[in-house]
């Protein structure tokens, strides 16, 4: 998908950036909650997402903005799955 850099899609792609890393915390402190292969693969979901925000940050482009949102979905959605269906509990 071809976008036209603006300066709206560059401060979109940084504002992604700012809460991607805003996310970080609560991926380290699942710890409390979830064994340590799934914080290893939650931590290479968070760098995956990571990525992509450097890829939004490069093309200008306001889906950055959609990685926060992304990031705290995936954790969540993980970190309830695990509770629900493997037992993982603090």
């Amino acid at each position: 998908m071809l976008t036209v850099p603006t300066a709206a899609g560059r401060l979109a792609s940084w504002l992604g950036l700012a809460g991607h890393l805003c996310a970080l915390p609560f991926y380290l402190a699942s710890g409390l909650v979830a064994p340590l292969w799934a914080i290893i693969a939650l931590l290479v979901v968070w760098l995956g997402l990571l990525g992509v925000c450097v890829w939004a940050i490069r093309a200008r482009s306001a889906w950055g903005l959609a990685v926060p949102v992304s990031a705290v979905g995936i954790w969540l959605g993980a970190v309830s799955a695990g509770e629900a269906f493997l037992g993982w509990t603090a």
